[in-house]
């Protein structure tokens, strides 16, 4: 498969990556969207109280916690929304344009 980074004039439809193809449930770990993104987060866990407000408000299940703690985000998901930087009270996600 080829990836969007990789496409250019010349790819065919059949070289794209297929998305949106549902055939059971419970796959969304499998198709890796976060390539889609143009704006992304950034974890500052000096600043984090982790209240763990960002959590539930991530669309993508994006911010991992464990042990109730949570971690740097899951980048191969993050579509770059930047709900977690709006619900941040201790201004810990900053957001800005990524670079790749």
């Amino acid at each position: 498969m080829i990836h969007a980074k990789d496409i250019n004039e010349q790819s065919t439809w059949q070289e794209l990556t297929p998305g949106c193809e549902i055939y059971e449930p419970a796959t969304a770990r499998l198709t890796i969207t976060g390539e889609w993104r143009t704006m992304a987060p950034a974890w500052e866990p000096e600043k984090c109280r982790q209240c763990l407000l960002c959590v539930p408000f991530c669309p993508d299940a994006s911010i991992p916690v464990t042990d109730g703690k949570r971690a740097d985000f899951d980048f191969d998901h993050c579509k770059g929304c930047g709900i977690c930087y709006k619900v941040c009270p201790f201004q810990a996600i900053t957001f800005g344009k990524e670079e790749k």
